[in-house]
């Protein structure tokens, strides 16, 4: 069932939500949370689509907010709520209602939700595109208990990560971090089958993905080792490669669906890695509400600490005491006209006594931008 309602107000959308719930003879409310989408009309359908498919496991309340922008400076001076109210059928297991914003009361969208909001249960914002630096400080995040943003739809996702580092609060999270959780639970499964000491990480995906990112400072912060990230045509994560005191430890996707677990001294096995929707994505964000520590000691880790080359330990030198009497062959002798003199049977042996010094060890070298990833 939808209810069509221009130029209307949040108490005419709650009258239209009880007349639609009593129309479809079910006038009690089962749902669990509430769920604001705040996106474009151009992103609307797809995000409306994957909240309504996350509510046959999370029964919520969809407020879809979409803040149009007027073209002439009069419409942008006029305020105007449009919404569509769905229950039924029409809105998954739940109610959904659709809020078009204009003008002036665009900047005032969290006044427009705020009564909309299921009394005593959960608020959780999520922004499928366009998501503001500071969600928590946004004017609709702080209603919220949960906030989540999509670091893959801007446009510089491995600078976004940063930004998400340094502005980070309890409650935050991001759906390319929920992409790895299918990686982060096959490697931690492979290594609790090896007792070994992890040396060294690659991380292997496509260019300008956060998720690979994401996924190599996560192994970086637990394992504390150094780790290397690499390029490759894609999709999205294509290996992982751990090198081990027993061997090597491998989990490769070369396809996007099928991965194979390579562990020395084990039969490779073939284990079903597919690459997630985002109605899947969002019903797991939804299982959970409480702070995702683990997200945020990865984040905070840093995008420039990768690919840093592994430090060796070099046993220190013991100083030389200064009551040491100097010996008298290591004061050189100076001829007459002021110049050192070099004894021909004494070279040798001062030779011999230089100790050859080690050729520094290389950095690695640097992250390249390749192009475009196909």
């Amino acid at each position: 069932m939808k209810i069509d309602l221009t130029d209307t107000t949040a108490g005419k959308v709650n009258k239209a939500l009880v007349q639609g719930r009593r129309a479809i003879g079910t006038p009690a409310v089962g749902m669990v949370l509430t769920l604001v989408i705040v996106t474009d009309e151009e992103n609307a359908y797809d995000a409306l689509k994957a909240a309504e498919e996350a509510s046959h496991e999370h029964p919520s309340r969809t407020l879809v907010v979409i803040k149009r922008v007027s073209r002439s400076p009069r419409d942008r001076t006029a305020s105007r709520l449009d919404a569509e109210v769905r229950v039924g059928a029409d809105a998954g297991s739940g109610e959904t209602v659709i809020l078009r914003l204009h003008g002036e009361v665009a900047d005032h969208a969290d006044s427009v939700v705020l009564p909309l909001l299921l009394p005593d249960a959960p608020v959780v914002v999520w922004w499928p595109v366009n998501a503001p630096l500071d969600p928590a400080k946004d004017p609709l995040g702080a209603l919220a208990q949960r906030r989540v943003t999509d670091t893959y739809s801007s446009e510089q996702p491995v600078r976004e990560l940063s930004a998400r580092a340094d502005t980070y609060t309890p409650g935050d999270t991001d759906l390319s971090w929920t992409r790895i959780t299918p990686w982060r639970s096959m490697l931690a499964a492979a290594l609790d089958q090896v007792v070994c000491e992890v040396k060294a990480v690659e991380v292997e995906g496509e260019e300008f993905n956060p998720s690979c990112e994401l996924l190599a400072m996560w192994l970086a912060d637990r394992l504390d080792v150094p780790v290397k990230r690499s390029l490759s045509a894609g999709p999205g994560l294509t290996a992982v490669r751990l090198a081990t005191s027993e061997g090597a430890i491998a989990l490769d996707r070369a396809d996007g669906s099928l991965a194979t677990l390579s562990i020395d001294g084990q039969p490779d096995r073939a284990v079903a890695l597919k690459r997630r929707d985002t109605a899947e994505l969002i019903a797991e964000e939804l299982r959970r509400l409480d702070p995702d520590d683990t997200y945020a000691s990865a984040l905070r880790f840093g995008v420039e600490r990768l690919n840093a080359p592994a430090t060796p330990a070099t046993p220190a030198t013991p100083a030389t005491p200064a009551t040491e009497p100097v010996p008298e062959a290591s004061v050189p002798e100076v001829s007459p006209k002021g110049e050192p003199v070099t004894h021909p049977a004494a070279a040798p042996e001062a030779a011999a006594e230089v100790p050859t010094t080690e050729a520094a060890p290389q950095e690695r070298p640097p992250l390249k931008k390749r192009a475009k990833a196909t």
